[in-house]
């Protein structure tokens, strides 16, 4: 009987510990599970908490150093040497070249001028023109003077000749056309004498609402700007929101002026800005007009004796319809009262611009536009699929991705056409490039410009 109820009572002991073994075996596992899972909540936490700090800590590193690099140069004193008068050699293909020399009127065979200085200004088409420069500077072997490490001279710091990329006082360039802040005294000390000067305007009402809407992200002072329609607000009353000592302001008053060189800030009645316009007139040969852009080239054509293949091209940089501020009369208004400088710069070149076509002769230039729309289109057939600009998410190469403005997609570009004769290809591809990528096809080292482009990524992002 003893024995039997010692037997009952192990048994139960036993029972008992396996009980209790169970029990602390799930609440070890539950409190495991537990601490497993705070610790994976706490990991996270901790990841997303470090690549804040290291991302917030690249960002401010690498606007430090963008900043610092584009900021204003240390111009050390180079020694002045006389530039050679011309730096032409005899171009590419001369032979075949019967281009008139004068308006049409003198069938005699002349040389292309190959020494350009092309003023470019911002939001004008320029980047078009740009394209057509580059693909003449290769088809005659002419030497560019390009920025280094970028896409611009230091703009908006004042151009000298210190940033031309691999520069020697005396050395012998063909054509510059990078985006500075014009400068004519140190622009004549790098090209030579013979250069011929060439800018584009634009009406500078449209000019305004196309500047406004690109840069003003870039511009703190549109921050505060109430309302979606920024551009209608900030023109209700844009002595409230504007400061010309505001960090990028130059972007948002008299753009024009400010490119060119000139004091942007000036009051309307200012006999200064007279002045700066017949300085600006002396200096350049041509100026062209976006609104007429094909004139423009025509013009451009006589002048420098080029070929009309010389001239055909693709829109580039074009805006989304859809992005555009609707203008109306009242806006159109305060816009050129408020860029008033580049107003009356405008104007004095339209008039001149319409006496050289009249020069030239009307009906001349009607047959010549005619002709380059004609084989423009004929390109676009070849080259571009669907034969005209899509949306920046639909383009399928990235080489052919434009350069958009900070958290929007609203620049077009092209797909170049599948299936193309080996006879156009090449051709076709460089009409069609965008401005940056054909800069690196052409030997320049662009990693500031690229390093912004990676920063603005992860800004959009």
């Amino acid at each position: 009987m003893i024995c039997r109820l010692q037997q009952i009572k192990i048994k139960v002991t036993w029972e008992q510990q396996l009980v209790l073994w169970l029990r602390k075996t799930a609440f070890v596992s539950t409190a495991t599970s537990f601490d497993d899972t705070m610790v994976v909540k706490q990991g996270r936490q901790w990841r997303s908490i470090c690549k804040g700090l290291v991302l917030g800590t690249l960002l401010t590193s690498c606007m430090i150093l963008f900043y610092c690099l584009s900021s204003p140069q240390i111009q050390f004193n180079l020694p002045e040497l006389p530039v050679p008068y011309s730096c032409a050699h005899r171009p590419a293909h001369t032979a075949s070249n019967t281009n008139t020399s004068e308006h049409g009127q003198d069938q005699t065979p002349c040389v292309p001028k190959v020494d350009i200085m092309f003023m470019k200004t911002h939001k004008t088409a320029s980047s078009t023109f740009l394209n057509i420069l580059f693909r003449f500077g290769e088809k005659h072997r002419l030497k560019f003077a390009f920025p280094s490490s970028r896409n611009d001279f230091s703009y908006p710091s004042s151009f000298h000749r210190s940033q031309v990329k691999d520069y020697r006082p005396g050395m012998c360039f063909n054509i510059m056309c990078n985006h500075m802040r014009f400068n004519a005294t140190e622009v004549a000390k790098v090209l030579p004498s013979d250069t011929m000067y060439i800018t584009i305007l634009r009406d500078p009402a449209e000019l305004f609402e196309s500047s406004f809407h690109y840069f003003h992200n870039l511009v703190p002072l549109t921050w505060k700007i109430p309302g979606e329609d920024k551009f209608a607000e900030f023109l209700k009353d844009p002595k409230y929101y504007y400061d010309s000592n505001g960090y990028n302001s130059f972007y948002l008053k008299n753009l024009l002026f400010f490119d060119l060189g000139q004091d942007n800030n000036l009051e309307p009645s200012d006999p200064r800005i007279e002045v700066s316009i017949q300085a600006i007139a002396k200096r350049f040969r041509l100026v062209m007009l976006v609104e007429h852009f094909e004139e423009s080239l025509i013009l451009l054509k006589d002048a420098l004796c080029w070929e009309m293949d010389d001239l055909l091209f693709f829109k580039l940089n074009a805006r989304k319809d859809s992005t555009v501020s609707k203008m109306t009369r009242e806006l159109r208004a305060r816009a050129l009262e408020w860029n008033a400088a580049d107003w009356k710069l405008y104007q004095h070149f339209n008039t001149t611009f319409w006496r050289k076509v009249d020069a030239y002769g009307q009906e001349q230039m009607a047959r010549d536009v005619a002709e380059l729309r004609r084989r423009n289109a004929e390109m676009a057939g070849i080259c571009i699929e669907g034969g005209q600009a899509v949306d920046a998410g639909s383009i399928e190469e990235t080489a052919m991705q434009p350069w958009q403005p900070i958290g929007e997609k609203s620049i077009m570009g092209y797909n170049l056409k599948k299936n193309m004769g080996k006879i156009h290809r090449k051709l076709c591809r460089k009409m069609l490039t965008p401005e940056l990528q054909y800069l690196s096809d052409l030997g320049v080292n662009l990693w500031i410009t690229k390093l912004w482009g990676y920063i603005r990524e992860v800004i959009n992002w």
